[in-house]
């Protein structure tokens, strides 16, 4: 019961733990339990790598926060870090720039999640069954444009993103930025005012379509940068990659505490939330326990997160 918080009196009135403690709480306590099993746990360097570990999915996680304070879903992810990585790498060669190479990864994701937008927005269609489409269709364009085969050869300097800290120093910048924006800045309070009622935000005078548009574009601008530092750490553009992200990510920020209603949660959240799955998969992988469980215990807490999302809002 991670996002739904816990009770505690005020003034002889019950109110509610905001999400974000409980969920600092329960990953303490997580933190607790494999460390005593596994004393190794909390060794800077497997800490180091854990963090590294989830940049990925970190990243991921803060950039469908925007999506689903809408009201939406974006179900695309996995396939824009497929595509975006082979598209970055297939521009980052030797001899070639890396900064190229990394505005491309970017625009790609920027263009899948522009294309979700509008058929969401102008085309009305279902945040679920759209977002579906373009999750087959850009996973078939990372297959043709890399002929089925990874893209490798890369250069250094593009490879660097991938390497050390790095992908830990891009997550804390990407988070800290979309905090910011998401609560002190004029369009990140109209996210949540769209999420929060559609229609009296429309009364107010919001621009609807436009504010769906930015938060699903700037959704896949991040899957984009996720897919470039994916492709930097493996050193190749892998068409196959990415499986399966979209699902991490957006429970992840589910467990955060945003709602899948829209209006409710936050970058905070979301980055707690990948730091729970992300201790969880490295405590099983401490604990040698097999990935076939691994998978099971994943399904059940993205149940989980849905199921008190939906019990909150009862």
């Amino acid at each position: 019961m991670v996002a739904a918080g816990w009770f505690r009196e005020r003034g002889g009135k019950r109110t509610r733990w905001p999400a974000e403690v409980t969920l600092g709480i329960a990953l303490l306590v997580l933190m607790g339990v494999v460390a005593a099993a596994r004393p190794n746990f909390l060794n800077v360097g497997n800490l180091v790598n854990l963090v590294r570990q989830i940049s990925i999915n970190g990243i991921l996680a803060v950039g469908v926060t925007y999506v689903l304070l809408t009201g939406g879903v974006d179900l695309s992810l996995g396939s824009v870090v497929a595509l975006s990585g082979v598209a970055a790498a297939s521009f980052a060669h030797p001899g070639e720039m890396g900064a190229v190479a990394v505005a491309v990864g970017i625009f790609a994701g920027a263009a899948v999640g522009a294309a979700n937008g509008t058929v969401v927005t102008v085309g009305r269609v279902a945040p679920f069954i759209a977002t579906l489409g373009t999750m087959t269709a850009a996973r078939g364009l990372a297959l043709l444009a890399s002929g089925g085969r990874p893209v490798s050869n890369l250069s250094r300097s593009f490879t660097w993103l991938g390497s050390g800290s790095v992908p830990i120093v891009i997550f804390g910048a990407v988070a800290a930025a979309s905090w910011v924006f998401l609560r002190h800045m004029r369009m990140g309070r109209y996210i949540y005012a769209v999420g929060g009622n559609e229609n009296a935000a429309r009364a107010s005078g919001l621009h609807v379509r436009t504010v769906k548009m930015a938060a699903y574009t700037v959704c896949g601008a991040l899957a984009g940068l996720a897919g470039v530092v994916q492709a930097a750490r493996i050193t190749t553009g892998q068409p196959n990659a990415g499986t399966g992200y979209e699902l991490d990510a957006i429970a992840a920020v589910v467990i955060g505490g945003t709602s899948l209603s829209g209006g409710t949660g936050g970058v905070g959240g979301a980055i707690l939330g990948a730091l729970l799955i992300g201790v969880i998969n490295n405590g099983l992988d401490l604990l040698n326990v097999s990935s076939y469980y691994q998978q099971v215990v994943k399904g059940a807490i993205i149940v989980g997160a849905v199921w008190l999302d939906r019990s909150k809002g009862r």
